[in-house]
């Protein structure tokens, strides 16, 4: 309430004070949050060049942080590992799993506040599965001869009980 006070209401004072003690504020300038669903927002990032979409988190996008973090602080309530399953309905229960699935890296696939990427990937889906797994490796087997698809359309990122993770 003191730092309101100080700081006045205007939305590019807010910004300034909060980002002090705060890493991840939005920029007033860049975002305009807008509503898409019960629970979800989603939000225009305005670049020089273009308009890019990007989407939010839904309890990130209803400023709801202590869905994750304690009161007060930047500390997870329980381990990141357990985090994203205790709200998210997932099951192991495939024959193989992905990698970073199988040890709770739900985090080095997406990100937990926002993405301009489908799904809230870390990256473009379309080069996303390259950034660990070898290109020119995946290139050289048959079924990949002249694929133009993202990798989804015929893995599942999260696990599958067929060989090399296939729908």
């Amino acid at each position: 309430m003191t730092t309101a006070v100080l700081c006045g209401c205007e939305a590019r004072t807010r910004y300034r004070v909060l980002s002090i003690f705060f890493d991840g504020v939005p920029d007033p300038e860049k975002t305009a949050v807008t509503a898409i669903n019960a629970g979800a927002a989603a939000s225009a990032y305005r670049d020089e060049t273009k308009k890019q979409q990007y989407t939010e988190h839904g309890p990130y996008a209803a400023k709801l942080c202590e869905g994750c973090h304690q009161r007060g602080t930047n500390k997870l309530l329980m381990p990141v590992e357990s985090l994203c399953i205790y709200c998210h309905a997932f099951t192991m229960d495939k024959k193989r799993m992905h990698g970073p699935i199988a040890s709770g890296g739900c985090k080095v696939c997406h990100d937990p506040h926002s993405s301009s990427n489908r799904f809230l990937l870390v990256s473009d889906s379309k080069e996303f599965c390259l950034y660990c797994h070898d290109k020119n490796e995946i290139a050289t087997r048959q079924a990949h001869q002249g694929m133009t698809a993202e990798c989804i359309s015929c893995h599942d990122a999260h696990g599958s009980d067929n060989e090399f993770l296939l729908k």
